[in-house]
């Protein structure tokens, strides 16, 4: 079906719901969704409908300093969903970006200069956050010399009494996790971890940040994962399916606690040439609208009850949050997931010996079971 080599890389010439198809017509069910991104799945009707309309009118503004009706329409739609009191937005074009904007938030809401991430984390790999990351250490390594060693790592499901550790020293302006970690190996939380965080954050004045960049907007089965585990941060980080494809990030946050960046002086201190880029606005407006409409937390929801009962019956354990998800496979994860590739499914390691799956929540039950049926056949 594929190439010579099982590490030839496919090269993409369309995608539509969850299928791919490549440059030599090969069709793939993408299990990944694009790294996250197509939650409403590849070219959603009504997102690509919007960002042409948008494309025709105005495809790019100036920054901060002339906002459109894309952008407004967008932040309203997003002040909506949003949960809790987080209603003012810093909007950028990666989830680095997000990342960058809740850190930079903290900094200037406390006056303080650390930050507590967590073990598998990982937050991006721009320059400004990359010693948030601890999915891999070579991602860090080669860059060393260039990051302010400001960041303390604890371990995911840390206890109280190591993060009371951490925080002792009055210096930690954020505490930054990802309700339900994803490439990391996607796992859930402990029961009350999230709470004992959002306790001990407050109790030594810091403020308290969820990466929902991957869990957020319906992908684990709510809205948002933090919310429906009983907490919502006093910042929020937002992307991959924001844009239905397009690239867009945002960071939420309360207004006392975004009130620190202070009124305008002229010059923004926090800016970047295609902020709010009409287009990607846009397509993020009608990627809410869609989300909305066609209730995609219940979808999620539902499609992962259905995969994983059907994993369960041929053996194989599973854990995470709706459509985030590990499988325990008992074998390489890298070599399981190039054996599914050649068998016409787009899966990712999370861990040694197992997949990640974030698919489009329209998968559909075929597409599942064929999916399973391969699974058990590589690892038989």
């Amino acid at each position: 079906m594929l190439g010579a080599s099982e590490r030839d890389p496919v090269v993409w010439q369309e995608a539509v719901g969850a299928n791919v198809q490549d440059v030599d017509g090969n069709v793939f069910v993408d299990l990944i969704a694009g790294y996250g991104v197509a939650l409403l799945g590849h070219r959603p009707p009504s997102v690509v409908a919007a960002a042409a309309a948008q494309a025709n009118q105005l495809v790019h503004a100036m920054g901060d300093t002339s906002p459109d009706p894309a952008r407004i329409r967008l932040l309203e739609a997003l002040g909506e969903l949003a949960p809790g009191e987080l209603r003012v937005t810093l909007l950028g074009s990666s989830g680095s970006d997000a990342v960058d904007a809740a850190v930079k938030t903290a900094v200037l809401a406390t006056g303080r200069t650390h930050v507590v991430a967590f073990d598998r984390a990982y937050h991006g790999l721009a320059t400004g956050v990359l010693p948030l990351q601890a999915y891999k250490h070579a991602f860090t390594e080669p860059f060393a010399g260039l990051l302010a060693d400001r960041v303390r790592h604890l371990p995911w499901g840390c206890t109280r009494e190591e993060l009371r550790a951490a925080l002792a020293p009055g210096d930690v302006a954020l505490v930054l996790a990802e309700p339900v970690q994803g490439r990391g190996g996607m796992h859930a939380p402990p029961a009350g971890w999230l709470q004992m965080i959002d306790e001990e954050t407050h109790a030594h004045g810091a403020l308290l940040a969820f990466d929902e960049i991957q869990c957020g907007l319906g992908r684990t089965g709510e809205w948002w994962a933090g919310e429906a585990l009983g907490v919502v941060p006093d910042l929020l980080c937002v992307g991959k399916a924001l844009g239905g494809g397009f690239p867009l990030s945002a960071c939420l946050g309360t207004e006392a606690v975004m009130a620190a960046w202070g009124a305008s002086t002229g010059e923004a201190l926090h800016t970047q040439t295609f902020l709010g880029h009409p287009v990607s606005c846009a397509a993020a407006a009608a990627s809410l609208r869609a989300l909305v409409d066609g209730d995609i937390p219940a979808k999620a929801a539902q499609s992962s009850r259905f995969v994983r009962a059907l994993l369960a019956e041929r053996g194989f354990d599973t854990r995470g949050r709706g459509l985030m998800l590990g499988v325990e496979v008992g074998r390489d994860g890298l070599a399981t997931s190039e054996a599914l590739l050649q068998r016409g499914f787009i899966t990712l390691p999370a861990g040694a010996t197992s997949l990640g799956l974030t698919p489009p929540a329209v998968v559909t039950e075929a597409q599942w079971t064929a999916f399973v049926d391969a699974l058990v056949e590589v690892c038989a």
